[in-house]
């Protein structure tokens, strides 16, 4: 698939929203619920992210009636005020020193509007930087599809969540629940200044366990209530070093316990920080 690269002004801390992007509104939700979602596929036939979006999709999407599609008839429908699409795009931060590029998984509506980017944005979520291979993220997508309905239902719910920071609303709620949960996370996505067990126990004294990817995929799949993952999106070793974006995801309940993400220098390397596990703790 050709994605649509937006071009998108500085965020605050917590990603709610793009900042050149309209705000959604409670009407926008309730017109979502109305909609037919068309899930956008990758032109690639053999795309890993083809074969896991759809199995997500059919598995775990139920919050309206879904249809998959080409980027061609996105294209071709996106204007549509009827339809609702989830698409993965591409992002670039502007007024960031080092304008990399990351892929995001967003909810928009259809709109009869000249730029993408005034697309109403339901939920996004960041998925990994564009030169990062594909299967640092798939196996987690099922999960990203289940959080992303349990989002717009609490919005609904509760429309004065609604704003910029929408993701603030996680961190002050759900952080003192982390520590009921094990907490998984992979080796790598843990910065090398805290990466060994002894050093994270010491900073983190609740329980964590150190595991594989499939043990994460596994743990979505059963809907694992007592397992609280790290999705960490970096640059793996790749040129750019931007942002490393720092979420933790209940594999069962659908919920985000912790959003952040920080910008890679020479303190602050590519994984979750020590200054993360004592915000959590």
């Amino acid at each position: 698939m050709k994605r649509i690269i937006l071009l998108a002004l500085f965020l605050g801390v917590a990603m709610g929203a793009f900042a050149d992007r309209n705000v959604i509104r409670h009407e926008d939700i309730k017109t979502f619920l109305k909609t037919k979602t068309y899930v956008v596929l990758e032109d690639n036939p053999m795309s890993a992210y083809n074969f896991k979006i759809k199995e997500a999709v059919e598995k775990s999407w139920t919050i309206t009636p879904y249809e998959f599609i080409s980027s061609a008839q996105f294209e071709e429908m996106r204007k549509d005020i009827d339809k609702s699409f989830l698409v993965m795009i591409q992002v670039k931060f502007t007024k960031d020193k080092l304008e990399a590029l990351y892929n995001f998984m967003s909810v928009a509506l259809g709109s009869g509007v000249s730029k993408i980017t005034d697309m109403p944005d339901i939920v996004s979520i960041p998925l990994s930087y564009s030169s990062v291979a594909e299967d640092s993220y798939v196996y987690k997508i099922e999960s990203f599809i289940r959080f992303m309905q349990e989002h717009i239902r609490m919005l609904e719910k509760n429309p004065e969540l609604i704003k910029n920071n929408i993701y603030e609303y996680y961190n002050k709620s759900m952080k003192d629940n982390v520590k009921s949960k094990e907490l998984w996370l992979l080796e790598k996505d843990v910065d090398k200044s805290i990466r060994s067990l002894d050093k994270i126990r010491k900073t983190y004294p609740h329980i964590v366990r150190i595991v594989k990817e499939e043990d994460i995929e596994k743990a979505i799949a059963e809907k694992n209530q007592s397992v609280v993952f790290l999705h960490k999106v970096g640059p793996e070793g790749t040129r750019l070093q931007a942002r490393c974006y720092k979420v933790l995801v209940g594999a069962g309940d659908d919920k985000f316990y912790y959003f952040d993400y920080h910008t890679i220098d020479k303190s602050s390397g590519d994984g979750f920080l020590s200054k993360d596990f004592k915000r959590i703790k």
